[in-house]
């Protein structure tokens, strides 16, 4: 299932074309990503799913999408928010459709920063939960990247096609996310070796500790203590990165997972 927020176009034809998956919150990573790349030159077609959100614990953000819409066309975007369901395994390709119609050319980078995170460990994981991380973290992930490859069509001899995929390495009282992130990296991996022949790179980044909403007071103090930098990470330090690996700039980078961290301890 997909649909659409308002978008709020910008004229700028000429633009790459970014689709970032995971945007559903102002304050979040993927958001983050989507200003930096706006910012940099990039129009961005971004998805979001609100019924994961209305069942976190931190809800919903109303309006959401239309307002980070709006504030990537006042960077020069033009823009696309997709709400997209990605337990369906038809949902990728719609969202690809509609991104390349309502941007009005081919996606040129792709960054997977959706999730499905829901804390269990060993003992306590049902199986739902298991197969529903795996559908959205790993064959969400896989649909994904095989539709970009697919449909990418870069120049020969040249790498101007992006796969970034953010991961994470959470295993103790986090299973089924650790477990489905886990192989996300070996997913994203493989397509830097299978879609080299199109001019694609594809890195995978750890953003470590960046505190969204989600933590609580004692495991943002410990994390603070684990870290040198003596803060926690930022969705703007990943989304130096990110857009460091989608520039010309970035290109030799390939094939790997990068800890963007601050050095913070395991």
């Amino acid at each position: 299932m997909t649909t659409t927020a308002q978008p709020s176009p910008a004229p700028a034809p000429s633009r790459p074309i970014a689709l970032i998956t995971g945007v559903g919150r102002s304050i979040g990573i993927g958001a983050g990503i989507a200003r930096r790349l706006a910012a940099s030159g990039w129009d961005v077609a971004f998805t979001y799913w609100t019924p994961y959100d209305r069942r976190m614990e931190w809800g919903a953000e109303p309006g959401a999408a239309v307002s980070i819409a709006q504030e990537l066309a006042e960077a020069g975007a033009r823009t696309a928010a997709i709400e997209a369901d990605l337990t369906d395994p038809d949902a990728p390709a719609r969202v690809f459709d509609e991104a390349e119609q309502r941007l009005g050319g081919p996606v040129t980078a792709l960054v997977l920063s959706h999730a499905e995170s829901v804390d269990s460990g060993l003992l306590d994981t049902t199986v739902e939960a298991f197969d529903r991380h795996f559908a959205v973290n790993s064959r969400a992930s896989w649909l994904l990247i095989r539709e970009y490859g697919l449909r990418f069509r870069g120049e020969p001899g040249t790498a101007t096609g992006r796969i970034v995929a953010l991961t994470s390495d959470h295993t103790v009282g986090n299973l089924p996310y650790g477990a489905s992130k886990g192989a996300l990296d070996r997913i994203a991996l493989a397509a830097a070796h299978e879609l080299a022949h199109l001019g694609v790179t594809a890195n995978v980044v750890n953003p470590g500790p960046v505190d969204t909403g989600w933590m609580s007071d004692d495991l943002r103090e410990a994390l603070v203590r684990g870290t040198p930098l003596g803060r926690l990470g930022t969705p703007r330090d990943t989304a130096h990165l990110v857009d460091f690996l989608c520039s010309p700039e970035g290109q030799w980078i390939n094939g790997q997972l990068l800890k963007s961290n601050g050095g913070a301890a395991a």
